[in-house]
């Protein structure tokens, strides 16, 4: 299977934010998306970066305290880790926990197409395993497949 596969991120809006975007207004983007992560992209739409929950976190622990005047290019991750829609998911899997990371933007070419969390690759492999393990259990009770 691969990531243009997994239903969850096919037609989901990709919520991006800029750089220069403030802190306050990134954290209400992440509380009222629900999301865990958006990828930052430059006025061309070019992937410059990521900011999670994880960087503002961080970015507190090292008692930082002016919100206000911070910008999401201050704490993002500049290196990101990305995926292509043609990845199967048991190298993103690998990747994504090697790595430690939690979410992965899915680029067609130099445009983000999609996020993907590691929730999303886990669900699917859960329901992938699942359907081959009844699947297995007809087929060894001679059921029909």
């Amino acid at each position: 299977m691969k990531i243009k596969d997994i239903a969850k991120i096919k037609g989901r809006e990709v919520i991006t934010i800029k750089p220069n975007t403030d802190l306050p207004e990134a954290i209400k983007q992440l509380v009222n998306h629900q999301i865990g992560a958006m990828p930052v992209c430059d006025f061309k739409g070019k992937l410059v970066g990521i900011l999670s929950e994880r960087d503002i976190l961080k970015w507190v622990h090292r008692g930082k305290k002016d919100i206000k005047h911070t910008k999401v290019k201050d704490i993002m991750t500049g290196e990101v880790i990305v995926g292509d829609p043609e990845d199967s998911i048991e190298d993103i899997l690998k990747i994504m926990t090697t790595k430690g990371v939690r979410h992965l933007p899915v680029m067609a070419g130099t445009r983000v197409v999609g996020m993907l969390s590691l929730r999303d690759v886990i669900e699917e492999q859960l329901t992938e395993c699942s359907s081959q393990v009844r699947y297995l259990n007809e087929y060894i009770s001679g059921g029909s497949a």
